[in-house]
């Protein structure tokens, strides 16, 4: 299995380790509660070093990033970054990435862990626009620092005034005697902080740096259990589960991301388009639990009267509403948020409601 930087460091503090897209990465440490509860309340800082990075360069890369991804990166401005998606030929999704602008002709793409194959084939087989595209993914660390006492952490360790980056942008400057290190205030939690991307030989002096200038506000290293519970109760998509090359944006609730602006000609454009005009069969909708019990992906739904309704994408015991929570696949008839449904748990039918998402206000 693949290491990040970080890997002995774990192993070291006795996180619970398991493989993950290739990689050894933490699963939890003293226990995905508590650990979800400290993002929420204080600040903890997650190893993210096995996501992919891609960067596109010349003056090719803005009509590249345009034809491939539904986003429209035209409003992106240096210094911004923004959530979209690579569209497939067949109405499915190949990936949910985030496009940062460095410069006049020069972007990053930040992909998941699992796709960094999948998704350098699809650019490069995109490339029409003669971009210059260079994988750079073994040569970027990456922590995010995240909840409500991040921004104070952090600020120990760097100049740069923090309070001044606004949601989805980001700066580089000088951290923990690291120079050039890329501070985004953006993360995959809702509580709030900052993702920090730099060269791996800095790993360890910002590790150890973070990890002191936190230890009065309770920082706490979190695993990828923890990290799951929490973008659950924000209901943010977690490809593979939630989103995946058979799932179109419109039905993941990912239309806000899928811009049909004029001279925007991204892949399956017509497809979608149509498919927004016509209204879709199926939606992803949040659920809590009535009665008790946790669902689970793959578990299916069912309406009030039996009949099948759609599938679990991703369930748990959420941390802080104390009760069973999930995200599924549900006929259109059956998603609007009040509507009774039943989950399928172990040969029982077990009540549920749909909720308008998500189960915790963003910070």
């Amino acid at each position: 299995m693949n290491k990040t930087p970080f890997t002995d460091v774990h192993i070291a503090l006795g996180a619970k380790m398991h493989e993950f897209a290739g990689y050894y990465m933490p699963i939890e440490y003293t226990g995905i509660i508590d650990e979800h509860l400290a993002v929420c309340k204080s600040v903890g800082v997650f190893d993210v070093s096995h996501m992919g990075e891609f960067t596109v360069k010349g003056p090719g890369a803005l009509d590249f990033i345009q034809s491939v991804t539904s986003n429209d990166a035209s409003v992106l401005s240096i210094g911004k970054a923004q959530y979209t998606c690579f569209p497939n030929d067949k109405g499915g999704i190949v990936d949910d990435l985030l496009v940062y602008r460095l410069g006049v002709e020069e972007y990053m793409l930040v992909v998941n862990a699992g796709n960094i194959n999948k998704d350098w084939e699809w650019c490069t087989s995109h490339n029409t626009a003669g971009a210059i595209l260079e994988n750079i993914s073994g040569d970027v660390a990456q922590l995010a620092v995240q909840g409500p006492k991040a921004m104070r952490t952090l600020q120990a360790l760097t100049k740069v005034d923090l309070a001044s980056i606004p949601y989805y942008s980001f700066v580089r400057g000088e951290l923990a005697w690291s120079k050039d290190v890329l501070i985004s205030n953006t993360g995959y939690t809702g509580a709030g902080g900052f993702e920090l991307y730099f060269r791996p030989g800095d790993a360890l002096t910002i590790w150890n740096a973070l990890i002191e200038a936190g230890r009065t506000e309770g920082i706490k290293p979190i695993g990828l259990g923890a990290r799951d519970t929490l973008r659950l109760e924000m209901c943010f998509c977690l490809y593979g589960n939630d989103i995946d090359d058979t799932t179109s944006p419109l039905e993941a609730g990912l239309g806000w991301i899928t811009k049909f602006t004029e001279g925007k000609d991204f892949v399956n454009r017509a497809s979608l388009e149509r498919q927004k005009q016509e209204g879709v069969s199926r939606r992803l909708c949040a659920f809590e639990m009535i009665d008790k019990g946790i669902p689970r992906h793959g578990y299916e739904l069912y309406d009030v009267e039996g009949v099948a309704a759609g599938i679990v994408t991703s369930g748990t015991m959420s941390p802080m509403l104390k009760k069973g929570i999930g995200m599924g696949y549900i006929k259109t008839a059956h998603a609007r948020p009040g509507t009774e449904i039943y989950v399928r748990i172990r040969n029982k039918d077990l009540k549920a409601v749909v909720v308008k998402g998500p189960f915790r206000k963003q910070r």
